[in-house]
């Protein structure tokens, strides 16, 4: 069963991506995607960030672009695979942004910031994949809630 943007969180200051399985009276239960995956409890004191809330700055003060919509243009322009190696230098991140989103913010935008868009969107591709519907949906419900919760994470 294909999972959508708002099963999927990133935890800061742990690596990866996690699926939401269940909420607990002490936080939600989540499960790591990756090769082998774990559960374990995220409580209230980790920063979840559910990848459908988080918008990318462009240019235009007013207007931000949701990560669902970032990695749709991806997927199309790359089919999956992306024109990065294992340690893309700063250069190559840069290139790759302004390839995949050129009105996003420069000076809002970091290169950890990149970095994290091309490790997650690997992620989502091998772990959750890619299904119209499951974008779609992901794009329409987040596209209102998106603008308060730029890529910001610190983590």
């Amino acid at each position: 069963m294909p999972i959508d943007l708002r099963q999927v969180a990133a935890i800061s200051g742990m690596s990866g991506l996690y699926r939401i399985v269940k909420p607990t009276r002490t936080g939600v239960i989540v499960e790591s995607l990756a090769d082998n995956p774990s559960r374990l409890v995220a409580q209230a004191r980790h920063r979840m960030s559910l990848l459908d809330e988080i918008s990318i700055y462009t240019t235009d003060e007013e207007t931000t672009v949701p990560l669902a919509d970032v990695f749709d243009r991806i997927h199309q322009k790359y089919s999956g695979e992306l024109p990065l190696n294992d340690k893309p230098s700063n250069e190559e991140l840069k290139s790759f942004m302004a390839d995949v989103l050129p009105e996003y913010d420069e000076d809002r935008v970091y290169v950890s910031d990149m970095k994290k868009l091309a490790t997650w969107y690997t992620i989502v591709h091998k772990y959750v994949g890619f299904t119209e519907q499951a974008s779609e949906e992901a794009t329409s419900e987040s596209g209102e809630e998106s603008d308060n919760n730029e890529t910001e994470d610190k983590a």
